[in-house]
């Protein structure tokens, strides 16, 4: 397995470009299974799950193909990439294919609008907590889809069609919304999602639907109402930047002091996340270009964090905030509320020195003056992260173990991290 070489203690200058948002591709590639005609998405990112995603919209008769690089463009960075979904030649995601990533449990939705059937295995993913598949279940039973799951498969039909009705979620759910959304849009009449995600990747994904000839409104507040039609067809869309990434290089620079662009970063997109950075000594300037971050050699201010919804301060991010306060001038809290089980990284942290305790969903971090390098092991997709941001600034060799998780949600991370002046490398086998 490859693995990453960090020798800390630079200070970061220079141009970080931002990639498309996995989380907004994802739902946007799934969106092309709705329509016989072909889906275009500008700004897709080359990462892993993206990929297998590929492999999975293959299975169900999906052909892709991807766009020249123009002259302009970086090699290797975010592509354009044409799905067309012209017959459903399988309506089965197997679990061999859905177990290595939750998302691709999302194709129940769009299947079972378009075919009137879904086989879905159960999914699979990161292990950070149950997150159980009962919203996705209820909503589509709202809609009124009969399902049964069954040796590990959830089981859906509605042979006369779905049906609009309104839903309300008893728990915020980005992946529920994203399903139901794409569900209703070929459902029979009006469909309303009540306490529905609020997070731009569902903006992202209204839009695209509404340019596939959707009728969609209120997209970005907790209510949704979709109008049904009969088809949709082709459109261009273009993936957001990604909001984890530019708060996870922004954290980066807060670490270990520096000036970065973070070129064509959205701030309207992590507001509070920026806020909370900004508060622990950073300076964020808003540009044409993007969001530059900077900090003079200025020590780093402890803040209290708690994770929610959007608009409040991701949980994607939660780890890296973490990795930024082991060296905090002072204690800080860091509450999780989304995922149970998501501090997987607290031990790995301590490895290199941070001072770390748990207290239920809150994790205490008193900050150290100094981290000092060691092999640790990434346990997930953004815990894996964190410890490169602590890797960053501790003294000697950091070497993070099981990098494929990076390469599931980064593109390119020690490539972009090395141009601002890193000690980082990619070391294969």
């Amino acid at each position: 397995m490859d693995r990453i070489r960090i020798v800390g203690g630079n200070r970061l200058s220079g141009t970080i470009p931002i990639s498309g948002a996995k989380n907004a591709a994802l739902p946007l590639m799934i969106a092309s299974l709705l329509t016989r005609e072909t889906l275009t998405l500008e700004n897709v990112p080359h990462l892993a799950d993206v990929e297998q995603l590929i492999r999975i919209l293959g299975n169900h008769g999906v052909d892709y193909s991807v766009n020249g690089r123009r002259p302009t463009q970086t090699e290797g960075y975010s592509r354009t990439i044409n799905f067309t979904a012209g017959s459903i030649v399988d309506t089965t995601a197997p679990y061999e294919l859905v177990s290595k990533m939750r998302a691709s449990f999302w194709v129940v939705g769009p299947l079972l609008a378009r075919m009137g059937e879904a086989r879905v295995s159960l999914p699979g993913g990161c292990a950070i907590g149950t997150r159980p598949v009962d919203l996705f279940i209820e909503g589509l039973q709202a809609l009124g889809a009969d399902i049964d799951v069954e040796s590990g498969y959830v089981l859906a039909k509605a042979a006369k069609g779905l049906r609009g009705n309104r839903y309300h979620f008893p728990k915020v759910s980005v992946g529920a919304t994203h399903v139901l959304m794409m569900a209703a849009a070929l459902a029979r009449g009006e469909t309303v999602l009540e306490n529905a995600a609020r997070e731009p990747e569902v903006v992202n994904l209204a839009d695209c639907l509404n340019a596939m000839g959707a009728k969609i409104s209120g997209a970005g507040t907790d209510t949704i109402t979709i109008e049904g039609v009969d088809e949709l067809h082709g459109a261009s869309v273009r993936v957001i930047p990604d909001r984890i990434e530019t708060g996870t290089y922004a954290m980066a620079v807060a670490m270990t002091g520096g000036d970065v662009l973070l070129e064509g970063a959205r701030a309207d997109l992590l507001e509070n996340a920026l806020d909370t950075i900004a508060r622990t000594g950073a300076e964020i300037t808003v540009t044409n270009e993007g969001i530059r971050v900077y900090r003079n050699g200025s020590g780093i201010e402890p803040v209290d964090i708690t994770t929610e919804p959007f608009p409040g301060f991701p949980t994607d991010l939660q780890a890296q905030f973490m990795g930024l306060m082991t060296m905090a001038r002072g204690r800080s809290h860091i509450t999780e509320t989304i995922f149970e089980n998501r501090f997987m990284h607290v031990q790995e942290l301590a490895r290199l020195g941070a001072h770390i305790t748990l207290s239920g969903q809150t994790a205490i971090v008193d900050g150290v003056a100094k981290l000092k390098g060691a092999p640790v092991m990434a346990t997930d997709l953004r815990a894996s992260v964190s410890l490169v941001i602590a890797g960053l600034a501790a003294e000697g060799e950091t070497l993070v173990n099981r990098v494929y998780h990076l390469d599931r949600g980064f593109e390119r991370l020690e490539e972009k991290l090395s141009g601002c002046g890193a000690t980082i490398e990619r070391i294969s086998g």
